[in-house]
């Protein structure tokens, strides 16, 4: 009985969870946001050229990571690692202005998790992406 119980109570929340991505509007646009978005767009030079070379890869989480820090000489290593650091915090404030925007600041979780999939989804042939089973490239 508890069982059936638990597994009634986890389809709720699966459910619930994929109503409140499903409410949400992805595409609000706020100064914040729009300022966040054009930020990561003038960055996404720089970024470019290290998704094709492998150096770098998107994350299962909505975020980029550095995968192959041997892709990228040794000089121009900690650049790297700060454009991906400053990637990062962008793409967390997004999600969270998002949610906020949207009127639920709870929602962030879920919203990055949307965000993620798309990524991921999106990204160009050849460029590294983690799943559950870890990185692959597509």
């Amino acid at each position: 009985m508890k069982k059936i119980l638990f597994s009634a109570l986890l389809l709720v929340v699966m459910i619930a969870s994929q109503v409140v991505v499903a409410a949400a509007d992805l595409e609000v646009n706020t100064p914040a946001i729009s300022a966040i978005k054009g930020s990561m767009q003038a960055r996404h030079a720089q970024l470019a050229s290290h998704y094709a070379s492998g150096a770098i890869g998107l994350t299962k989480d909505g975020l980029i990571a550095v995968r192959d820090a041997n892709a990228v000489p040794l000089k121009e290593r900690a650049g790297l690692n700060g454009v991906v650091a400053a990637e990062n915090a962008d793409r967390a404030k997004l999600y969270q202005e998002i949610a906020t925007a949207n009127g639920h600041p709870e929602w962030q979780a879920e919203i990055q998790n949307t965000f993620a999939s798309r990524w991921i989804d999106k990204a160009q042939g050849g460029w590294w992406v983690q799943g559950a089973g870890g990185w692959t490239k597509k």
